[in-house]
């Protein structure tokens, strides 16, 4: 696809009126009199040749033009390149009918909670709601647009670099001009909660999700590094993937049906584990009549009330902090509680204890394996506690999840997770400080659900969705691995 159809494209989502080509200036384009800067690069004489000439070929000379069956007008101004929306429901539509612009560079428009049609009701961070019918005109859209398009999982921006999105696992850089630091910041600032810009002058970092455009939330976070701001947003799907689609091992889903204990789901940063855990809650939504009560920071996925009641928590907004938020969920009747994260001694311990005394609780930590998990677990306490903590968390464990994303072949990304599910057996090893039998316990209970991460792995080669080599690059025991791949011929024998 050419520049001008790109740009065209963008006018169309944006609801903009034109895209101008000045000289001497950056090209914009203009929504209801704002000015929208289009890159960071003011066009060449020769450069704007090239552009003038990419136009004249898709409209073949003419004024008036059509492409992809939207009407265009095209007109040589003295101040630069000029293409109009027309609308082909209106006929009259012609160059004598559209006036000349004696100033067609209007001074660009600094967005406010005036000038900025935001685009839907659901809730933004910080607790704020945008309301309205059109998408937002901020400054970064482009880079959300093309996000989406491209189908990343991120977005990066940093001060004195170019922009960066990571697309299945792999970060590619955007052919875009540097920000400066006041470019990057006047860009955040259009969407940023006051309460988050106050922290990030405060600590120079914050966390928030929002909704920019209509269907789709990102997770942001805003920090600073030796060359200046930084910013990176996570994609979240506007649809919540359904265990199916995310090819959740049943097990887990067996998990979701005890009435009380601790489920967690580890794995590193940007392995899945907010997908699978609303993919969980989801599924639990649709079947059973429960209450469930939700503590984030942030919000992400966003849950409706079906056959359960979901009450949704962000941390710093809805409540003071995790540690605060469970000990209220005590009083407020729950069935079912989610941790977003178990960061601390204080958090880990309250879960365990409503895990204990009558509740489901789910909660992530990152960690890469199951073993790992419990051992991190019991190592966050004092010596003189672990006994006890052993104790309770082999009362309250009923499975671990953790999970990596890997390369699939085609494209895309499909998850790989180890199961261990606690029976009596390894809730013994827990409580006897024998979690080094666990691995055993796990091959040997394969007939429960259980799962190594080299089993994953290697279902996913052996039904091609992944290669031998992005299993062994993904394995931590590599070694064995390798054997077992190579006794199904999948790579040759070591």
């Amino acid at each position: 696809m050419g520049y001008i159809e790109k740009l065209l494209d963008y006018l169309e989502q944006i609801g903009g009126e034109r895209v101008f080509f000045p000289v001497d200036e950056l090209p914009f384009a203009e929504k209801g009199g704002q000015r929208l800067p289009l890159g960071k690069k003011v066009l060449s004489p020769e450069e704007r040749g090239v552009v003038e000439r990419e136009i004249l070929s898709l409209s073949q000379g003419h004024e008036r033009f059509t492409l992809k069956e939207r009407p265009y007008l095209f007109y040589r101004r003295e101040k630069g390149l000029e293409i109009l929306r027309s609308h082909p429901q209106d006929p009259a539509v012609s160059p004598q009918r559209v006036p000349p612009r004696e100033d067609p560079l209007p001074r660009t428009v600094e967005a406010s909670p005036q000038s900025v049609s935001p685009s839907t009701s659901s809730p933004v961070g910080g607790g704020e709601e945008r309301r309205g019918g059109t998408e937002p005109s901020f400054r970064l859209l482009p880079l959300f647009h093309e996000m989406l398009k491209r189908k990343a999982s991120d977005l990066h921006l940093s001060t004195l670099c170019p922009p960066y999105l990571r697309v299945d696992g792999d970060m590619a850089s955007l052919e875009r001009p540097p920000f400066t630091e006041e470019e990057l910041m006047a860009g955040v600032e259009e969407f940023t909660p006051q309460r988050n810009l106050k922290e990030l002058a405060e600590t120079n970092d914050t966390d928030f999700a929002v909704e920019l455009i209509e269907g789709h939330r990102f997770r942001a976070n805003l920090f600073r590094d030796r060359k200046g701001l930084c910013a990176v947003f996570r994609h979240i799907p506007s649809k919540i993937l359904t265990p199916e689609e995310i090819k959740l091992p049943s097990v887990i889903l067996d998990l979701c049906l005890f009435p009380k204990g601790l489920v967690l789901v580890t794995g590193p940063t940007g392995s899945g584990k907010s997908t699978t855990l609303a993919s969980m809650i989801h599924w639990i939504n649709q079947r059973e009549k429960k209450h469930i009560i939700t503590v984030e920071d942030p919000i992400e996925f966003v849950h409706e009330n079906e056959l359960s009641l979901v009450n949704q928590r962000e941390v710093q907004v809805h409540t003071a902090s995790f540690k605060r938020a469970l000990k209220a969920a005590l009083r407020e009747d729950p069935d079912i509680i989610l941790v977003g994260e178990m960061r601390d001694l204080e958090t880990i311990a309250i879960a365990i204890e409503m895990a204990v005394t009558g509740h489901l609780v789910f909660g992530t930590l990152h960690t890469s394996t199951a073993i790992g998990t419990v051992d991190r677990i019991i190592d966050q306490f004092p010596s003189g506690q672990q006994a006890q903590i052993r104790t309770m968390l082999a009362d309250a464990l009923i499975g671990v999840v953790s999970q990596m994303l890997c390369k699939k072949e085609g494209g895309g990304r499909v998850g790989a997770y180890e199961v261990l599910v606690v029976n009596p057996a390894v809730s013994n090893c827990i409580r006897e400080g024998k979690n080094f039998q666990i691995a055993t316990l796990m091959q040997t209970g394969k007939s429960m659900g259980m799962r190594s991460m080299n089993d994953s792995l290697q279902e996913l080669v052996e039904s091609t969705l992944i290669s031998p080599d992005e299993a062994l690059n993904k394995a931590l025991d590599k070694e064995n691995l390798k054997r077992s791949l190579a006794a199904k011929k999948f790579i040759p024998a070591p």
